[in-house]
């Protein structure tokens, strides 16, 4: 386990390039890419130096984690609309290079399988770039999840929908269930790089790195991931600071 801390500042610029430099190890890699606040500076990070560093993405493929059931990918809400239009077509990505499941509530067990061909057609994931809800929750695997699962659909928590009231106006418009990579898909990422920025993501951090590895706080089972990275801003280190310091 690597952890670096950072500045506000310096947070998506570090992240950005932690990405970009797995596309210069590996230029075929599959990215998976949290959709979300944390990430938003990074991709907007990503896009400036892909352009000042006139990277070569043509063989780069994008597998997303996680979508709303019943969203349109034409929602203005939806994860598909916001990492394309954020993301992949800034980056000049054609679209038989990312996958991002759109899940129907009538179909999304369909669009499950679908989901999980397009996973092994695109060789698994090499590098995952991961945030953590405000509960723990990574992707969509809310608190008591089964950590031997794999993609699914799963009920939201009212915390997490709560969170993302702004995205579609009201709590109540939030989506009940979303398609989502099980834990186990999620632990399958050749190597993770798990990033957290905010003061109010610091006790949730402690409890995922330091705390006991639990499905209650499903972040902490990649306190077991073999190769991961911890990129944190000085806010959201700061609870892990004081106890070290203690």
């Amino acid at each position: 386990m690597q952890k670096t801390i950072v500045s506000r500042a310096a947070f998506d610029r570090a992240a950005a390039q932690r990405v970009l430099r797995q596309v210069l190890q590996k230029p075929d890699s599959t990215l998976c890419l949290a959709t979300g606040g944390t990430t938003a500076g990074i991709f907007t990070r990503m896009i400036e130096l892909k352009q000042v560093l006139d990277l070569e993405l043509s063989r780069v493929k994008c597998i997303n984690m996680d979508e709303y059931v019943g969203v349109r990918k034409d929602d203005p809400a939806s994860c598909y609309y916001r990492i394309v239009r954020d993301l992949y077509a800034p980056l000049g990505l054609r679209e038989e290079q990312f996958y991002v499941p759109i899940a129907p509530a009538e179909q999304a067990q369909r669009e499950s399988a679908r989901f999980a061909q397009r996973l092994r057609e695109f060789g698994g994931i090499d590098f995952m770039l991961l945030s953590v809800g405000g509960n723990g929750h990574i992707a969509f695997n809310e608190p008591g999840a089964d950590f031997g699962a794999h993609i699914h659909v799963t009920d939201l928590t009212q915390g997490t929908r709560r969170a993302k009231a702004e995205l579609f106006g009201d709590v109540e418009k939030v989506p009940a269930q979303g398609l989502t990579l099980g834990i186990a898909d999620v632990m399958a990422a050749r190597h993770i790089l798990l990033v957290a920025n905010g003061s109010h993501k610091a006790e949730i951090i402690r409890r995922a790195l330091e705390g006991p590895v639990t499905p209650e706080v499903p972040a902490s089972v990649l306190q077991l991931h073999p190769n991961l990275e911890i990129l944190l801003d000085e806010a959201a280190a700061q609870e892990r600071s004081t106890r070290d310091e203690g």
